[in-house]
């Protein structure tokens, strides 16, 4: 390794160290802990055998917030819906994988996307007898979520940890990616939530709400260390990663999708563009890329994507590239 990449590499490592320091704890994370290794230990035994998972992934879904006060009234937020990390969760699953699902608190579920957004008290009717019933209109969609939701639960293919916060969302995902490391290749990252990009450092951050009295408020928000670094070469070197770039200008984001590759190690970096998210996305790689699109709003976009990184995985499974054992 060159001299600037070996200091970039330490000034990375030392800026992740600090920021977790620094962070408000966990909540509950001796339970969380103590969770995570039961499920990836009861498939790491099993992964890729026939009676096993084909893979465990760890699907990040949503987008996370940037608290401005410690007791938080104010914060950022970043787009997402968690639409696609639903999605994709439900094809992984049915491609037998076992999945981690890290997902911001209030986004899209697995197997609820098509259920009515605007109150949940609209799944639900009295019958003649007073009885709570599911109106003949969504009476299919309940039941292929409820079927299937089980399904995934009953035979421990599916774990929910939820994140709100930066600072929730790091701390999960190094506990994931620690706890994972011992599946090797046969592990997966599917890294789709939308990440802050800035916050403010818990030690420099009011306590209580911010008064409005004194005028406009200034503020300089800190880069939040790049963790896929840290993941790709400390928490789960051997597994398959993939990570996620979404631009709103269409002019940088293949260069920008390609930087990230090569920066940060990943496998495949998925480009999406604001505008068209839904509809189409590009697959960038060492070899190539490829472009995913859905041909009607009936399809689902993650259907062929997933496919076709599960193709990648197993090859990654079958053929590891040795340069990536770092």
């Amino acid at each position: 390794m060159d001299p600037t990449s070996a200091a970039a590499r330490r000034s990375s490592e030392d800026e992740a160290a600090a920021f977790f320091r620094a962070a408000p704890p966990l909540r509950e994370r001796d339970a969380v802990a103590a969770t995570l290794a039961g499920f990836v230990a009861r498939h790491s035994r099993s992964a890729g055998t026939g009676g096993g998972p084909a893979g465990v992934v760890c699907v990040t879904s949503g987008g996370t917030t940037v608290p401005l006060e410690q007791r938080c009234v104010r914060y950022i937020d970043n787009f997402s819906s968690g639409q696609r990390g639903a999605a994709s969760t439900e094809y992984f699953l049915k491609a037998g994988y076992a999945v981690i699902f890290i997902h911001r608190r209030g986004s899209k579920q697995p197997y609820c996307r098509f259920l009515p957004e605007d109150s949940f008290l609209d799944l639900f009717e009295l019958g003649e007898e007073s009885e709570i019933q599911v109106p003949e209109s969504h009476t299919t969609v309940v039941k292929t979520a409820i079927s299937s939701y089980r399904k995934a639960i009953d035979e421990g293919l599916l774990l929910k940890l939820p994140f709100t916060t930066i600072f929730e969302y790091l701390q999960l995902l190094q506990l994931v990616s620690t706890s994972m490391n011992c599946l090797g290749h046969h592990g997966m990252f599917y890294l789709a939530a939308a990440v802050s990009d800035f916050y403010v450092p818990w030690e420099s951050m009011a306590k209580h709400k911010i008064e409005s009295a004194g005028g406009p408020l200034n503020m300089q928000l800190n880069q939040v260390p790049k963790m896929l670094f840290i993941l790709r070469n400390h928490w789960a070197p051997s597994a398959f990663c993939v990570s996620f770039k979404l631009e709103t200008d269409p002019d940088i984001l293949l260069h920008k999708a390609e930087m990230a590759l090569r920066k940060y190690g990943m496998n495949v970096v998925v480009a999406n563009e604001l505008a068209n998210y839904k509809d189409v996305v590009v697959m960038v790689t060492s070899s190539g890329k490829t472009t995913v699109s859905r041909q009607s709003k009936a399809e689902d976009l993650e259907e062929q994507l997933i496919g076709l990184l599960v193709k990648m995985h197993l090859d990654h499974i079958t053929r590891p590239n040795p340069d990536q054992e770092t």
